[in-house]
């Protein structure tokens, strides 16, 4: 006879490696989303204050770069290309890394984030569109509302200071993940409208050489830096977003360690290239481009015109009920259940708080309306907008539930027997339950110590009864 298969639980606990892994991304970008938070709101005070917004607009169109090969460009214009490249190379090792060591290895793991980060990008795009046509709008920022920002949301978090459980913010971080990389294929093929071809092909050959580099174990930053810059150069000349060289570049990497190896070299590299990205690609990316002139005016008609409206709802309400609905049919068509420590409202916030769009969905506004400067700007304000809202629902419902993700985490941290592994993860092992065996068994002969010289302190009329109970005169009780 075969053994009854264990049902699935969706959103369960992560196992030890990933909790680890995921920890200390986490840790990474909520300081990224920290400064990213802080970046924006410096380009919005320096953009708004009328003394200043002609040298903020002076510095975003400051030009500087070889205009012989291409790239004399401006500030705002290196940090999109330029610093976001960054971004998505740690983001195509993060994928690249899930999909070979991770918990995504196992194809019914994977399930979960790639069909919720799907429903989470194609509701929202529907939304949109629906809007639009509605209100005999532009439909060509359909793309906008759909991507999440994981160092914003991370930022949220820490600002609320909620409990969220490590399973839940594991999803939260690979589901980011997928979605940028659904989100970097958006641009590369509805955002391209011109091929360079020589350029295209050198940049193709150029990752063929970084790829063999790394197949015959080529080690050096002093190859590999020079070489992503060439890849970078040729694939912006090709008319191909230059963010795709640095996708291509991370998912080259190898990611699963060997014989002799504490961490893989695509982990190695990620520790140190993530704290670049978090800590400076991002946040500059957002000073140059969260710069809007924000009045009241201006904030109304964020409400009434149907292409800031639409991305308004489409994080709102289309990143909610996209990412909701996708884990839900998960559920339902798979027929795993949800992790008994979590409830859907959990879900439900977390799809929430995915509705916070800032950095990529800030560079497709500027890519699906390019030639529109005043619609760009009511755009991004309607990012900010939709950001800002899809954050305080979030928070609202989490905090209805902070107390119960702080006993889970409470759980999850738990290390009685100090060997520096969660007592969670080792309920299953012997030598964990001798150890703690052999702790209560110090604690019981201490409390029968204890117990005894109390006793012996009261047959020898030493001992006094709290709060004078038994006192007659200066007597001893």
């Amino acid at each position: 006879m075969t053994a009854p298969r264990t049902p699935r639980k969706l959103l369960g606990r992560l196992s030890l490696p990933e909790r680890a892994f995921v920890a200390d991304a986490l840790r990474t970008e909520t300081v990224g989303g920290v400064l990213l938070l802080l970046a924006a709101v410096a380009a919005l005070t320096w953009a708004n204050i009328p003394a200043l917004r002609h040298s903020y607009e002076t510095v975003a169109d400051f030009h500087l770069g070889p205009g012989a090969l291409g790239l004399n460009l401006s500030m705002a214009h290196w940090a999109a290309d330029g610093l976001l490249a960054v971004f998505f190379f740690v983001a195509g090792i993060e994928l690249k890394r899930e999909l070979v060591a991770g918990d995504l290895r196992e194809p019914r793991a994977a399930v979960l984030p790639v069909v919720a980060a799907l429903c989470g990008m194609a509701v929202p795009a529907l939304v949109y569109t629906l809007t639009n046509l509605t209100g005999h709008g532009s439909t060509q920022g359909w793309a906008v509302p759909t991507a999440t920002d994981i160092a914003f949301a991370l930022a949220v978090l820490a600002v609320i200071g909620t409990s969220l459980p490590s399973s839940l913010r594991a999803f939260l971080l690979t589901l980011a993940v997928v979605d940028d990389l659904f989100a970097i294929l958006i641009i590369a093929i509805f955002f391209t409208d011109r091929i360079n071809f020589p350029a295209l092909g050198g940049a193709v050959a150029a990752l063929a050489v970084f790829w063999l580099l790394l197949r015959k174990g080529v080690r050096g930053w002093y190859v590999y830096v020079p070489l992503a810059v060439v890849i970078w150069a040729l694939m912006y000349n090709s008319g191909v977003h230059a963010t795709i060289a640095g996708v291509a570049m991370g998912l080259m990497l190898r990611c699963t360690t060997r014989e002799g190896e504490q961490h893989s070299p695509g982990e190695h590299i990620e520790h140190l290239v993530r704290p670049l990205s978090a800590g400076l690609a991002v946040p500059v990316f957002a000073l140059f481009s969260a710069g809007v002139k924000v009045s009241g005016g201006a904030l109304g008609d964020v409400f009434t015109k149907p292409e800031t409206l639409g991305v308004v709802l489409g994080l709102l309400i289309g990143k909610t009920l996209g990412i909701f609905g996708g884990t839900w049919l998960t559920a339902r068509f798979t027929r795993a259940s949800l992790s008994e420590d979590l409830a859907w409202g959990d879900v439900f916030a977390v799809a929430c708080l995915a509705g916070i769009g800032f950095t990529v969905s800030l560079l497709i506004g500027e890519l699906a309306f390019a030639g529109d400067t005043v619609l760009t700007d009511e755009v991004k304000a309607a990012v900010l907008t939709g950001s800002l809202l899809a954050a305080a629902c979030a928070t609202v419902l989490l905090k209805i539930r902070n107390a119960k993700y702080r006993r889970l985490c409470e759980e999850e941290n738990r290390d009685e027997d100090l060997d520096g592994i969660p007592d969670i993860y080792e309920q299953d092992d012997p030598a964990y339950h001798l150890r703690m065996a052999a702790i209560h068994e110090r604690k019981a002969a201490e409390h029968r110590r204890i117990a005894a010289e109390r006793a012996a302190m009261a047959r020898h009329g030493l001992a006094e009864v709290p709060g004078g109970a038994g006192e007659q005169g200066d007597r001893p009780a």
